[in-house]
Parts: C-alpha cells; sequence; structure tokens
C-alpha cells in the first residue's frame, strides 16, 4: 500500500498508510533508491510503498520512494551532505521575525534563493509582528523589497492573533513547511492553528537572543484549524511540517556563478550583459544587473546580499 512519512529518525519512520493507520516502519534493504547520497533519506511529506508485517500489523516496511514533486533540502555542515527537510509541498513558509531573535535578511534570502532553485512556492510569514521594533524601516523597506519581487509577505502574531484568519484560510487543505531561525515561533504558530494540539515552546537564549531548539527533527502533522480563525466553520484542516530551528543556512547545488539565477528580479537580464554569460556583475562595463541597480530597479539591499552571498558560496565561510 501507498503511505505519506511523518517523520522519522535512524531509518526509522512513522508512515500514515493509505488505511489509515499509522505504522512504525524500516526501510527493506540497506537503502532506498535514490540518485542522491542525503543526510536523511526520506522526509516528512514523501510519499512510499509499505508492505504490512506479517505478526505486528502497526509495523512494516518502506520498499520504495515515489517520484517526489519537490523537496527543501539545506547544505549539512555537520554531516558533509545534503539534507532533506520537507517533501511534496504546496507552500514553504519562511517565518522570520522583526527581533527575538533579531531580523536576519541576508538568511531569508539564501532561502528564498533555495525556493526559487527547487520551484517551491514560498510565503514569508513575519511572526512577532506586534512587537515595537516592527516598525523599524529598515525591517519594513525589505519586507517591501520582497513584496515588490511578487512574494507574499503576511505579518503575523501567535501571541495577538494579528493576521492569521488570513494566513489560515491561505493554507487550508495544503501541505506546508514551516522553516526558520529558532526561536521565530513556529511552534506557537502551530499551537494557535490547532488549539487541540499542544508543541513545546522555547524560551531566547538572553545572551544571544537565539532560540533554542524545541522541536529536534520534523515532523508533518494534520492540524483542524481553530474554529475562530476560519468564521466558525467546522472541520478545516491543513498539513504542517514543523522543522527544527535552524541557525546557519547553507545553500544547497547551488554555485556562485548560479545564484543570480535564482534571484528573480536578476533573472531576466542574466546573458544579456556587454560580456554576456562571462559578466560577474561586479565592476564590468555593460553590465545589465549594475545599470538596474544604478537606476533603482534592482534594489541595493538585494544586490548586496546577492554578493555576499556568492562570496560565502566561493569560500565556504557561512553567517551564522
Amino acid at each position: 500500500m501507498q503511505g505519506t512519512v511523518l517523520g522519522g529518525t535512524n531509518n526509522f519512520f512513522s508512515v500514515e498508510c493509505s488505511d489509515g493507520i499509522i505504522r512504525q516502519c524500516s526501510l527493506k534493504g540497506k537503502k532506498l533508491k535514490s540518485d542522491k547520497e542525503y543526510y536523511n533519506p526520506l522526509a516528512p511529506g514523501d510519499f512510499v510503498t509499505v508492505e504490512r508485517d506479517n505478526l505486528d500489523d502497526e509495523k512494516g516496511q518502506i520498499s520504495e520512494l515515489l517520484p517526489r514533486k519537490n523537496a527543501f533540502v539545506r547544505w549539512s555542515v555537520k554531516g558533509h551532505c545534503p539534507q532533506l527537510l520537507a517533501a511534496n509541498l504546496d507552500y514553504l513558509i519562511l517565518v522570520t521575525t522583526p527581533d527575538e531573535p533579531p531580523f536576519r535578511p541576508r538568511f531569508m534570502d539564501r532561502e528564498l534563493a533555495q525556493t526559487e532553485y527547487e520551484n517551491i512556492t514560498p510565503l514569508i510569514l513575519c511572526n512577532k509582528y506586534d512587537l515595537e521594533s516592527a516598525v523599524n524601516p529598515d525591517f519594513q523597506n525589505r519586507l517591501s523589497i520582497w513584496e515588490s519581487l511578487g512574494y507574499t509577505v503576511l505579518r503575523v502574531s501567535a501571541r495577538t492573533g494579528e493576521g492569521l484568519t488570513e494566513f489560515a484560510h491561505l493554507i487550508e487543505n495544503k501541505i506546508c513547511a514551516f522553516v526558520g531561525q529558532s526561536g521565530v515561533g513556529k511552534s506557537s504558530l502551530v499551537n494557535v492553528l490547532d488549539n487541540t494540539c499542544v508543541l513545546r515552546t522555547g524560551s531566547l537564549s538572553q545572551k544571544y537572543g537565539r532560540g533554542s531548539h524545541t522541536t529536534t527533527r520534523g515532523i508533518l502533522m494534520r492540524l483542524h484549524l481553530n474554529e475562530s480563525l476560519m468564521g466558525g466553520i467546522q472541520n478545516t484542516v491543513t498539513s504542517i511540517i514543523d522543522t527544527p530551528g535552524i541557525r546557519r543556512f547553507v545553500l544547497h547545488d547551488i554555485p556562485a556563478d548560479d545564484l543570480a539565477l535564482y534571484f528573480r528580479e536578476f533573472r531576466p537580464l542574466i546573458g544579456k550583459c556587454t560580456f554576456g554569460m562571462s559578466c560577474r556583475h561586479m565592476t564590468e562595463p555593460g553590465c545589465k544587473i549594475l545599470e538596474a541597480v544604478y537606476a533603482g530597479i534592482i534594489s541595493e539591499e538585494r544586490y548586496e546580499s546577492w554578493k555576499r552571498i556568492s562570496e560565502e558560496i566561493r569560500t565556504g565561510s557561512w553567517e551564522d
């Protein structure tokens, strides 16, 4: 039968099978057939084929990974290989905050570049929008830049409920994944979306303003959306993959010379420079990207972000 991976570790996975039973499954054989060597062979959201255990109907073996619509991946510095975070998504929800933990726009630009590479639709979800720091002009300017590029930006607060009605309607009947730094409030958002679900939430480190890892591994949850968010309508559902908090997001499979292809405002200009595809978009005369920056068509903030991320790829030295 077929099933959906809910989560797992050490080659044992919880799989929601087509007969409605959640089975604890091992991998049949040493590894699944795959064209890539991942840190983890399966991710929440993966579709698989399961063979039931003849002696225990709540156990089984995963015999096949079915083709993925998409997968969100980052490079695991610890494992020296790519790490699957989620698969088969309708939306990837990039959660950020104006503060607590500090706003990191280049962290978000890395995530956006990876979503462009993987062809996944991102939603930028700014949580803790009730904080006084949300009015900071630099913060508001960066949100406006992303919106001008066509990205959906939602301003919400898990504490006050601001913006969550619009968000809940947007994700109804969808499969989504929350991705972001530790401490941005992913688990708190899940708790508000479904008030019957209680996930452990963590406090911020006083010394560094960073969150602790309260979610230690990714898990797919079937949520019943809070009636108060859905206008009193009952039994509306969504599927959320809550991923572990990330302090360092390292791009996977994107060479520095190709990064401009995944900055969507750069893409239409690639190859049109005087030096064609050889242009590095730094100081070359006739560079169409530099001309767009000087004309205000491409924001200086995004251009500087692209330069710094390109340098991180080349040097292998990534910002925390």
